[in-house]
């Protein structure tokens, strides 16, 4: 074999033996990223997960006046606050079409029987159109006509951008008492309130 030949062949093992090398570098590299990323998206889930169960209920019981309004709702009606006054009013602010947690939550409100026993009318309010909500109704049972905001009922009272979607109401519940005052107002970023503790929550106040 001559000094040429000898050459050659070295140099197509060195490329060979360069080439293997920036093969495994890149892996090796590609293994990091995906560490990394598996471990970015940990940390977000965590950290999403801790700030639903730990941000808790946010709770407030300054009384006054509750802003009236007139809605219209998913039955083609409409509903104006000051018409109900007489009986406790629970306003449900939720963030509606896509919230399946929250469709269902108006669902298991309708099955308690200790709101209509005690004379108290829940109203589900979303700021939604009858045709994005409706098929979530339908989907999870909940019957009750909703109430179609354009905004302007969830920035009076204090819901607007509280949840987890920017513009859109947080997941919370307002009472109003018979003479229209409202008592208490509670939001629940976990997206979930047992119908059982909303309604002695809502009697404890009204007495």
């Amino acid at each position: 074999m001559t000094t040429v030949q000898v050459s050659a062949k070295e140099a197509v093992r060195q490329k060979h033996a360069a080439e293997k090398a920036e093969a495994e570098a890149a892996a090796r590299r590609a293994r990091r990223h995906r560490s990394v990323g598996i471990a970015g998206l940990l940390v977000v889930v965590v950290a999403v997960a801790y700030a639903l169960l730990t941000s808790g209920t946010s709770s407030s019981e300054d009384v006054r006046v509750a802003p009236d309004f007139t809605l219209p709702t998913t039955d083609g009606g409409s509903v104006t606050l000051s018409d109900l006054r007489g009986s406790p009013v629970i306003l449900y602010f939720n963030e509606g079409a896509g919230c399946a947690s929250c469709t269902v939550q108006q669902a298991a409100i309708e099955k308690e029987p200790g709101f209509a026993d005690a004379g108290i009318t829940v109203l589900p309010i979303v700021m939604n159109t009858a045709e994005q909500i409706l098929p979530d109704m339908q989907r999870y049972g909940a019957t009750t006509p909703y109430l179609l905001d354009d905004g302007t009922v969830s920035e009076a009272y204090g819901t607007l951008d509280t949840g987890m979607h920017a513009g859109l109401p947080g997941h919370g519940f307002v009472l109003i008492d018979a003479d229209g005052r409202q008592l208490w107002q509670g939001a629940y970023p976990s997206m979930w309130l047992e119908p059982k503790e909303l309604l002695d929550e809502a009697l404890s106040r009204l007495g």
